[in-house]
């Protein structure tokens, strides 16, 4: 463990252009690590970090050879975990009070606001030129939809681990995980996700192909046999 907490000196200014040597601690990524995930969330550097590490995570978490599939194949992975966790997330803001269909719809676009600077649904969907019956999340890169993936996954939990009660404050919720997974973009520097390009495939043109070559790779095996 003594590895990753380095004793180091550095000199310090203490003003009139003189300096003094002071004790100081070089910490590995393991040790940074450490202090973040078990450190005060109050605090904003700690928050932003706890962000980062835990969108690292859920990247890994998502299928463990994820830097080797192609973009296709990435977006494929993370929209079908956003299908899954859309239904967690809806039994957690219905739990919280958002009850009807009209008022989910106002839960879902509160999230979309805060991740999307103010847009909502209906401009997020006017920026990508789709249609009436397309879907947006249908119509992300791998990057947008992973930013999405993690706004709703934490918005579930926040819900559950406050037991946020009352509608209003459900859509507050919303908003507050997507700008705070906004400003973790900015931080590190990132793309906000309406800036980000829209692919020129949906995801339902990416199912129908990845069919196709399956059942013609089984086609090519059945010939084998």
């Amino acid at each position: 463990m003594e590895d990753h907490f380095v004793d180091v000196n550095k000199m310090v200014e203490i003003g009139s252009g003189a300096e003094r040597e002071i004790d100081d601690i070089m910490l590995s990524r393991y040790a940074g690590y450490l202090i973040v995930m078990n450190g005060d969330p109050r605090k904003e550097v700690i928050a932003v970090g706890q962000t980062y590490f835990a969108v690292k995570t859920r990247q890994q978490e998502l299928i463990e050879n994820y830097e080797q599939l192609s973009e296709d194949q990435k977006r494929l992975a993370i929209r079908n975990e956003m299908v899954a966790h859309n239904k967690s997330l809806a039994e957690a803001a219905q739990m919280a009070g958002v009850e009807t269909p009209q008022e989910y719809a106002i839960f879902q676009n509160k999230g979309y606001q805060g991740l999307y600077g103010g847009l909502g649904v209906r401009e997020i969907h006017a920026r990508k030129g789709l249609k009436k019956s397309q879907k947006i999340l249908d119509h992300m890169g791998s990057t947008e939809l992973a930013a999405n993936l993690f706004r709703a996954t934490q918005t579930d939990e926040k819900l559950r681990r406050e037991n946020i009660s009352g509608k209003q404050a459900a859509y507050q919720t919303h908003y507050a995980v997507g700008a705070k997974v906004r400003q973790t973009i900015k931080e590190l520097g990132g793309t906000m996700p309406e800036d980000l390009p829209t692919p020129e495939k949906s995801i339902k043109q990416i199912e129908k192909e990845t069919e196709k070559k399956h059942l013609a790779e089984g086609d090519f095996q059945s010939n084998k046999e």
